[in-house]
């Protein structure tokens, strides 16, 4: 079966056959900033307007180009704009590799990118889910366990979790933990405060992450966590990263946040530019 994992490792044993100085001429290509796409991507198509992500317009375009030169997008969407026109484009475009299910959402992976701009652009600050692996009973990538492991560095203890990534099997989380980047957290025995610490230094770490309650949907007290820019993604998981940008609580209702205020809203990859 033909995934976005395969083709990254396809590619990267390509890249160490030929050597850097085989396409001299790749320098001078215009750069698509990897981090700043994901999160046009994730923000656009929950917008009401056709307003541009701050810092992303010059990488949507070059990708949107790319994607009208294959016939797939029309120039009427070539406008830096992530929006559902481009997702819907750049999904068509996944699917024309082989992709199917996850790896075909619209949401780029780095393989899928790279090899869109071959010719016309290169790839800067590349973002990797990981590799799958289990932690503590679920199923996570290895860019979410490193997430809540400085999460939990900043509480002082570790928090346990009840549902993870990957899982097909939570009917009450509308897909969301579908893909990469999910959590559930539990809450049993914490109080208002802590569960309000716990959630700020999720969010300080680049997760979207509410209290989510017995009151909004069929479901106890728990913490809902979605890392922002995971490229394995589901739909369902997608919005709700670009909710949380928009100041949304990430429910269908689209009610306003109700979680701790940090700001500035940064990744996972930006939070340890801090560092």
């Amino acid at each position: 079966m033909v995934t976005r994992r395969n083709l990254l490792i396809a590619a990267g044993a390509a890249v160490a056959a030929t050597g850097p100085l085989a396409h001299p001429a790749a320098a001078a290509l215009p750069q698509v900033d990897m981090e700043a796409l994901i999160k046009a991507a994730q923000i656009d198509p929950r917008r009401l307007d056709t307003a541009i992500t701050e810092g992303a317009r010059d990488s949507v375009l070059l990708v949107e180009r790319a994607l009208q030169a294959r016939g797939l997008l029309s120039s009427t969407y070539v406008d830096g704009h992530f929006g559902t026109s481009t997702i819907a484009a750049y999904a068509a475009y996944q699917r024309s590799l082989g992709y199917t299910g996850l790896d075909a959402t619209g949401l780029p992976g780095q393989t899928s990118l790279r090899l869109l701009g071959e010719g016309r652009y290169t790839v800067v600050r590349a973002i990797s889910p990981g590799s799958v692996v289990s932690l503590r009973g679920v199923r996570v990538n290895t860019r979410t366990r490193s997430m809540l492991f400085e999460a939990e560095r900043l509480l002082g203890w570790q928090l346990t979790i009840t549902q993870g990534s990957y899982n097909t099997g939570v009917g009450a989380s509308a897909g969301t933990h579908d893909g990469g980047g999910a959590l559930d957290l539990s809450v049993s025995g914490l109080s208002s405060t802590t569960r309000t610490a716990v959630l700020r230094r999720l969010r300080t770490v680049g997760f979207a992450a509410w209290l989510r309650t017995p009151s909004q949907g069929d479901w106890g007290y728990h913490i809902h966590a979605i890392a922002l820019a995971d490229t394995d993604q589901s739909t369902g998981a997608r919005n709700q990263a670009g909710d949380y940008y928009l100041g949304l609580n990430g429910l269908a209702n689209r009610g306003p946040d109700d979680g701790p205020v940090v700001s500035p809203k940064r990744t996972w990859e930006e939070y340890q530019r801090t560092l």
